[in-house]
Formats: C-alpha cells, sequence, structure tokens
C-alpha cells in the first residue's frame, strides 16, 4: 500500500479535476472508489474477527482476547478510505471509463 497520510491534507481541487476536466466527475469517481475501499476492507475485518466469535457471552472472555484487540487497533489506524481514494486518484491508479467512452465503443461496430 502507498504512504497514505492518515490525516487530513489540504488538496488543489483544480489538481484533480486534471483527469477528468471536470471537478465533479472526479469527486464522484474517488467517491465510488472509496466506497470499494471501505467494503473491502470491512470484509477483511469481519473475516478476522469471525475467528474470535463465539456463542457464549461471557464479558470476561471477550475483554481478555488481547489477539482481537491489536486486531481492531491496526483497523483504526488505518487511513480512510477517502484518503486512500484520493491518493489512488492522484498517482493515476484508478481505471475509470465514462459513458462517452462506452458510447464510442458500442458505435465502432
Amino acid at each position: 500500500m502507498a504512504q497514505v497520510p492518515a490525516s487530513i491534507v489540504t488538496r488543489n481541487i483544480s489538481d484533480l479535476a486534471d483527469e477528468t476536466g471536470n471537478v465533479y466527475a472526479s469527486i464522484s469517481i474517488i467517491s465510488k472508489r472509496a466506497n470499494q475501499i471501505a467494503v473491502k476492507v470491512k470484509e477483511e475485518l469481519n473475516s478476522k474477527l469471525a475467528e474470535f466469535a463465539t456463542t457464549v457471552d461471557n464479558l470476561e472472555e471477550v475483554f481478555e482476547n488481547r489477539e482481537q484487540i491489536e486486531i481492531s487497533k491496526y483497523y483504526e489506524r488505518l487511513p480512510k478510505p477517502t484518503n486512500m481514494a484520493i491518493e489512488e486518484f492522484i498517482e493515476k491508479k484508478v481505471y475509470f471509463r465514462t459513458a462517452d467512452d462506452e458510447e464510442q465503443t458500442s458505435s465502432a461496430f
């Protein structure tokens, strides 16, 4: 994973618009990518925490599981999905296509 700042960084909006020519299109792409990242991270976390799932609701046992706490802390320290998506977009690691691209492809046949 690229070095992504965990906190908010001021961005120049016109830099985001360079790739698409439209600030709103860029923000839409970043938003969709952030949602994809959030879903992936949540699935990873849930699968790792599923190993610790118990049917017994023993409160003492829940607080004593250090490994589970460490996994949770690791995911809490990860950069937010929005920050990750912005970094990917700026580094041109996000693949996207527009409706215009699809129309040109379909009309080429």
